[in-house]
């Protein structure tokens, strides 16, 4: 049954579908079926290849029969699955039972019994989730990250010449560069990326209780410690924990979503900055035809697209928080409260995905508005008393500091001409009253 978009109860499966869709593939119930369908095949190959005594005359030839089940994975198989389930009441059980049909339209119904052999639901769940995860980091997520990154730097090569006034504490404050104000979200991005990709995707594979002991008392001679090892880290590139209860114990999951917080936090700065800047006329906005800023008021171009990535950012932080603190904690070898949590990893992520691309979007309608820039350093001349205090403590003049403080701490305006006048006050040689002289707000900027 097809439901419009307009009854979604998520933006993100309704308004936001067409922004979030590519992670459906990964995330959504149809995904994880795939997933696990993928595991149990080639769970079951991997059995194949020790191979156990009674698989030993399986025709390795068919192989590709079973691989093209999920790599030509059908929604009829998806229905069928859940129609299966609606029996067993159980969705990974619902998934062995679909496989055995397949056995028994390849001619394969001779060996279907060690399709899901000595497993555990959690053996399924724990590894084809974090696959499911990799993918869909690796493909959706990561080349985002990489856009947003790559155009910023672009702009940071734009502006790298642009003189801006700074703030600190929302107050004037020595001038920058505009370029350097956007390469420092560039470092902290990169950093952050690199500790996120550093993370493993952690596995547990090793029966209901994490000891293999189904496995153990059926062909006692095999070393299946090795074989899950194997089998996780080179078949399925994962990396499975050694030592585990039923179920994974999530603790690099949760290290992968606190890395994303921090991403989306390095994002929120850069949207409040730039919303920021926006509001004091640093840049303009591009105008589409036919947009509408705001229902009353036509003049208005709404900084939209960084307000939506700071609200999206907010749900996403809210949901990686609470799956990276409760994912770890589970009673005794396991209860429950890990399944349906872990259902709704994908919510997290499409929501970051949707404040990625606003704040590109954002980013790339920005206008530079170079006049009033200058003009604000222009205003705001006090700001080179740091300069000329600095110089003339290098020179041992008495209370430099002192004496900056008592000519910019007045009413009176500060521009070129008092500090001018003020230079010309001073007990200092004239190659030293040429070099403060020379000293704007526009070049001020240090040394990027």
């Amino acid at each position: 049954m097809n439901l419009s978009s307009l009854y979604a109860v998520s933006p993100v499966d309704g308004r936001y579908y067409n922004t979030t869709k590519s992670l459906g593939e990964f995330f959504s119930e149809a995904g994880l079926i795939k997933y696990r369908v993928f595991v149990e095949i080639e769970y079951f190959i991997a059995l194949c290849q020790i191979p156990l005594p009674q698989l030993a005359d399986f025709d390795q030839g068919k192989f590709e029969s079973l691989r093209s089940i999920y790599k030509d994975f059908k929604e009829s198989y998806i229905l069928e699955v859940k129609e299966i389930e609606k029996t067993t009441n159980h969705d990974v059980k619902a998934v062995e039972y679909f496989i055995k049909n397949r056995f028994d339209e390849l001619g394969l119904d001779k060996y279907k019994e060690f399709i899901h052999f000595g497993l555990t639901s959690q053996d399924v769940n724990n590894t084809s989730i974090p696959y499911s995860l990799k993918e869909g980091l690796e493909k959706v997520i990561y080349p985002e990250i990489q856009s947003l990154i790559d155009l910023l730097k672009s702009l940071a090569a734009d502006w790298k010449n642009i003189s801006l006034l700074a703030h600190t504490h929302g107050q004037p404050a020595s001038p920058t560069k505009l370029g350097k104000e956007i390469l420092v979200f560039v470092e902290r991005l990169e950093k952050q990326f690199e500790q996120l990709k550093a993370v493993p995707f952690s596995a547990k594979f090793g029966g209901a209780t994490g000891n293999f002991n189904a496995h153990h008392v059926a062909y006692g001679s095999i070393n299946w410690q090795d074989f899950g090892n194997k089998f996780v880290n080179e078949q399925l590139g994962l990396s499975r924990s050694q030592y585990t209860t039923q179920i994974e114990h999530y603790d690099n999951l949760a290290a992968t979503f606190d890395a994303l917080k921090r991403i989306n936090n390095i994002i929120l700065d850069l949207d409040r900055d730039m919303w920021t800047y926006i509001s004091m006329n640093y840049f303009k906005q591009k105008i589409k035809a036919g947009e509408v800023g705001s229902s009353a008021m036509p003049h208005k171009v709404n900084p939209i697209d960084f307000e939506n990535s700071e609200g999206n950012i907010g749900i996403a932080n809210a949901l990686f928080e609470h799956l990276a603190a409760k994912l770890p904690v589970s009673r005794l070898q396991r209860d429950l409260t890990d399944s349906t949590v872990l259902r709704n990893v994908g919510v997290p992520l499409a929501h970051m995905l949707i404040a990625i691309k606003s704040s590109v979007r954002g980013l790339n309608k920005l206008l530079l508005n170079e006049t009033a820039i200058a003009q604000d350093l222009e205003d705001n001349w006090a700001v080179v008393a740091e300069a000329i205090q600095t110089i003339l403590r290098r020179e041992n003049y008495p209370n430099p500091y002192e004496a900056l403080k008592a000519l910019t701490r007045t009413n009176e305006g500060i521009n070129s001409k008092t500090i001018a006048e003020f230079v010309n006050t001073l007990d200092v040689s004239e190659n030293v009253k040429a070099e403060l002289r020379v000293i704007t707000p526009g070049n001020y900027t240090g040394i990027f």
